[in-house]
């Protein structure tokens, strides 16, 4: 049974992305786990008072809770799908990583605001910093992206680090799930070759994805001055359904996903981006 945490404000965002994910495990059983945090000011406590938040629900909180519900109803006939809501009072990463402990949480599934979907999320956002501070694989759901089972599947990599088995697992079960094609893209200079470091985690990828997705794999090596433009280009003219990157390799993360000059995560705004936790 896989535990899947929904973070949600009732935007159209938040919609967006358990829409997207319910389709995503449209036959796998899970526990579905609907979280919304207020501020501790909303709480009604005292500063100082020491007295733990009320578990009360208020009627607008009851209200968005019922309809979601009824909407979840709508697009889900899995009989193993199970929703339990959540309401907490608090920061919302810590009630997060409260609840990935708590729960046993396997993938946090969260949209992004803005006309222009992840690049309209600043660096010290929630989605950011869920992505960054919490150790829980992370699926970010723009706000354009199609709801669709993705059917191709882009994995960027710089071959700087080792691949461990549960990266290894997660990329497999993503792929399983979805009967996806995966593309492993490595991006280059001219004239600057690989390490030896560097081809030796290549070829312990490629040994294991030529085990097990033999025919539905491809190893892409780009010559591009700049990463982040190379695989953008790369994502649109395969047509690329989901992105899938290490958390650990950060310093490529960040090189991708975040523009350092204005602080703001400025990647694809129109397909999933699936982050993952050792």
């Amino acid at each position: 049974m896989k535990n899947i945490l929904f973070p949600t404000d009732f935007s159209k965002n938040s919609w967006n992305a358990i829409e997207y994910a319910i389709k995503l495990f449209k036959d796998a059983p899970c526990n579905f786990y609907v979280l919304h945090v207020d501020s501790l000011s909303r709480s009604g406590i005292e500063s100082n008072s020491f007295v733990l938040p009320s578990k009360g629900i208020n009627t607008a909180l009851r209200d968005n809770l019922t309809d979601t519900f009824a909407r979840i109803k709508t697009i889900t006939t899995n009989k193993d799908h199970h929703f339990i809501a959540l309401h907490e009072y608090g920061n919302l990463i810590d009630i997060i990583r409260k609840t990935v402990l708590d729960k046993k949480i396997n993938l946090i599934v969260m949209g992004t605001k803005g006309a222009s979907g992840i690049k309209e999320t600043i660096l010290g956002s929630n989605t950011g910093n869920v992505m960054t501070k919490v150790p829980c694989n992370l699926l970010v759901i723009p706000e354009k992206a199609v709801q669709c089972v993705p059917k191709e599947v882009a994995f960027p990599t710089d071959y700087n680090i080792f691949y461990s088995h549960s990266i290894l697992e997660a990329i497999s079960k993503m792929l399983r799930l979805t009967k996806a094609k995966l593309r492993v893209v490595n991006v280059t200079k001219s004239n600057v070759p690989l390490n030896d470091a560097q081809n030796q985690n290549m070829a312990y990828l490629q040994d294991y994805l030529l085990e097990l997705f033999e025919k539905s794999h491809s190893m892409h090596n780009l010559k591009h001055e700049k990463a982040k433009s190379a695989i953008e280009q790369f994502v649109v003219r395969e047509k690329i359904d989901m992105v899938i990157m290490v958390a650990k390799n950060l310093n490529f993360l960040q090189q991708l996903l975040f523009d350092t000059t204005i602080k703001k995560i400025s990647f694809q705004t129109s397909v999933p981006l699936l982050v993952l936790h050792e």
